[in-house]
């Protein structure tokens, strides 16, 4: 794998293992925990390369209802507080400490995508929930992945650690880092937050050893989110800057996280890609995944290389095009077909 690209493959293979695996160092998920699986999610201040929803089976087939899309704030307050009953919705819902017009937006969009029942009722509308939304979500946990963790990118990665464990927004973190063979796996001489668990990944054969077992972090309890640190030097004795994070604010924020990663799952790279180009392949280095190649540049590239910009970018030529074109398409087309199928088919009940 090249260097410029190692980090790319080896997400696209971590995020494989953990969807067959996980949890690590024990048995996979059975019939009482399904595994969604999500890449380049977090927040504005912090996106974790991998993310891992632990969920309740059976909840998760009762949140297909609500269909494949995220369910955004305004969304959540809308179907989570419907009444079971016709009612008025200032009635119904609590207060949302915004303009109730952003309330009626979210009612008619929740009406359009067949969520919830509505009805006017003179000058008022009124509403009744379709089905309960679901306590889908029963951990988050967030992994980097580090394939090549030497001492300058463990410095980097460190801060980044620290800034999980007090926020304590997942409830785990992990970094994976490439299998060495080595007695005693060089992750653990770098100086990483004890809180944080270590996993050294084999991505060509799919295998992993645990090398260090996480911490569970508090996150049904206030967070602190790391502003500012001192940056002078060892002997900067100076305090870092902080400020508490609300438990209500991190259970929504969670379950905000864990809707987007409902909606996108990992194979998602597609999507940022141009497989309309003549040299995008589908490569499939064994039975179980099929990781995105360029032939122009003979290896596996990234979102940032494969765009329109690219000095190598061909569009696929007519001819490929022509038979079914423009409802099936050309090789393009059918890459991203799929990749959605097997998308979809990791969400249960979908």
């Amino acid at each position: 794998m090249d260097p410029d690209t190692a980090e790319f493959g080896f997400e696209l293979r971590a995020c494989r293992w953990a969807e067959r695996e996980w949890p690590p160092g024990g048995d996979p998920a059975g019939d009482d925990t399904a595994i969604v699986v999500a890449r380049q999610l977090g927040t504005k201040r912090r996106r974790w390369d991998t993310i891992v929803l632990e969920c309740d089976p059976e909840a998760l087939r009762q949140r297909a209802k609500f269909g494949l899309e995220r369910l955004d704030d305004d969304l959540r307050h809308v179907v989570r507080n419907a009444p079971e009953e016709w009612a008025y919705y200032r009635d119904a819902l609590p207060h949302p400490g915004y303009p109730w017009r952003y309330v009626r937006e979210a009612i008619h969009g929740a009406a359009d995508r067949g969520i919830l029942e509505t009805r006017k009722n003179g000058n008022r509308i009124e509403i009744r929930r379709k089905w309960v939304y679901p306590d889908w979500l029963e951990r988050i946990v967030a992994i980097e992945n580090k394939p090549d963790l030497d001492a300058s990118a463990a410095r980097a990665l460190a801060s980044q650690l620290e800034y999980d464990v007090a926020m304590g927004l997942a409830d785990e973190v992990w970094v994976a880092t490439r299998q060495t063979g080595d007695a005693v796996e060089p992750a653990l001489f770098e100086d990483l937050p004890i809180e944080a668990g270590i996993l050294s990944l084999e991505p060509d054969d799919l295998t992993a050893a645990v090398e260090w077992y996480p911490r569970s972090l508090a996150v049904d309890e206030p967070g602190s989110r790391i502003l500012d640190r001192p940056a002078g030097g060892e002997r900067d004795g100076s305090a870092a800057r902080f400020e508490y994070v609300d438990p209500d604010w991190k259970a929504d924020k969670r379950l905000t996280i864990a809707e987007r990663a409902y909606e996108r799952g990992w194979r998602s790279f597609v999507d940022t890609m141009r497989p309309d180009c003549r040299h995008f392949q589908l490569r499939a280095r064994d039975a179980t995944q099929a990781l995105p190649y360029c032939a122009a540049e003979d290896r596996c590239q990234t979102a940032a290389e494969c765009s329109g910009s690219c000095g190598e970018f061909e569009p696929e030529p007519p001819v490929w095009r022509t038979r079914g074109w423009p409802i099936e398409g050309g090789p393009g087309k059918r890459s991203q077909r799929v990749l959605e199928e097997r998308r979809r088919r990791r969400r249960p009940g979908l």
